[in-house]
């Protein structure tokens, strides 16, 4: 049994030609294998050189080639199912399937004065059940409902967090990678007989520091699947255009691929990527006041999916996303 969510029945859109998508793609494994990425983590740095890479060890810096490149982004599935505590609301990530996410908001809203505020920790239990009853909110993210909540100290935020969805909601839960809280998120799933889809976050441009690749050994080592996250500002910590930015976020992406079926081929994994344009407007990013809201996930073949990975091979799971800024929320209800 699997939750069924949505089944993308229309043909995916389709922005670049198949030219462009074979020169991206090419343009990704040069960058690779000549330039590489740096990698903070003298384990990784070990399994990348046994594998064929040239390792900088001056530079921290591993240059991969693109055969294996090629190899590992095969050893992926195109699709498998993540582990819920209810076997009913297992997920089947990959293909034409759609389901639905929550994110998480920094703070709550005082509902009679409107300010922002501190959630209690009832508030996040209450919210949790109330998630946990949405019949098309299929999969709870990190940090959900809240970034924490009233009195409770940073460090303890994910692993309190993954702990009350765990406890209040038998749907499938991500957790995230902070503080080594991996290794509690680990042991709490193990307990319960579920998946945790854990992550591994790249520092643009070309870096994978030490908790990153720590977060990906264990994950990865436990029998979880993955999720590879990176995203640069575009002319800041990135290429100021589209494609080379995307070059660069591809690179990232693939080289966190490349280690983890290193690890363990064949391990299940997700990409997301959230490249931002330098001009974006802070204000309207800011989750200062922002309720939960949910996101979108979906393996669609969007520009970003169809530079990712090239036809020929089986397509990694991405997430598609979809946010409420603090300027919608004004615009629509006028009082946040």
């Amino acid at each position: 049994m699997a939750m069924n969510g949505f089944v993308r029945k229309f043909k995916p859109l389709e922005i670049l030609t198949e030219e462009q998508i074979r020169a991206i793609h090419l343009a990704t494994l040069d960058l690779l294998e000549t330039t590489g990425v740096r990698m903070e983590h003298d384990g990784g740095l070990k399994l990348l050189e046994k594998h064929g890479c040239k390792v900088d060890w001056e530079q921290n810096r591993a240059r991969m080639p693109a055969g294996l490149v090629e190899e590992c982004l095969a050893r992926v599935p195109s699709q498998f199912r993540l582990r819920a505590r209810n076997p009913k609301n297992d997920l089947l990530m990959g293909g034409d399937r759609v389901y639905f996410q929550t994110f998480a908001g920094m703070q709550s809203i005082d509902l009679e004065t409107w300010e922002p505020r501190p959630p209690t920790r009832k508030e996040n239990y209450d919210a949790v059940l109330v998630q946990d009853a949405c019949p098309n909110l299929h999969f709870l993210s990190t940090y959900t409902p809240w970034f924490g909540w009233e009195g409770l100290p940073p460090v303890m935020a994910i692993p309190e967090s993954d702990a009350s969805r765990l406890r209040y909601s038998t749907k499938a839960i991500e957790t995230g990678s902070s503080y080594d809280s991996e290794v509690f998120a680990i042991m709490l799933a193990q307990a319960v007989g579920a998946d945790v889809l854990g992550y591994m976050g790249g520092s643009p441009p070309l870096t994978w520091y030490e908790n990153a690749v720590e977060a990906c050994f264990r994950l990865v080592g436990a029998g979880f699947p993955l999720q590879v996250i990176s995203g640069n500002t575009m002319g800041a910590n990135g290429p100021a255009s589209i494609a080379g930015s995307t070059v660069t976020n591809n690179a990232e992406l693939m080289s966190g691929i490349v280690l983890a079926q290193l690890i363990r081929p064949g391990t299940p994994m997700m990409v997301m990527d959230f490249c931002f344009l330098r001009t974006c407007v802070a204000a309207d990013l800011s989750l200062a006041t922002l309720a939960p809201f949910c996101t979108m996930w979906c393996s669609t073949r969007s520009g970003v999916d169809m530079a990712f990975r090239p036809r020929r091979h089986p397509r990694v799971p991405a997430i598609r996303s979809r946010s409420i800024t603090n300027a919608a929320m004004k615009r629509r209800w006028g009082r946040c």
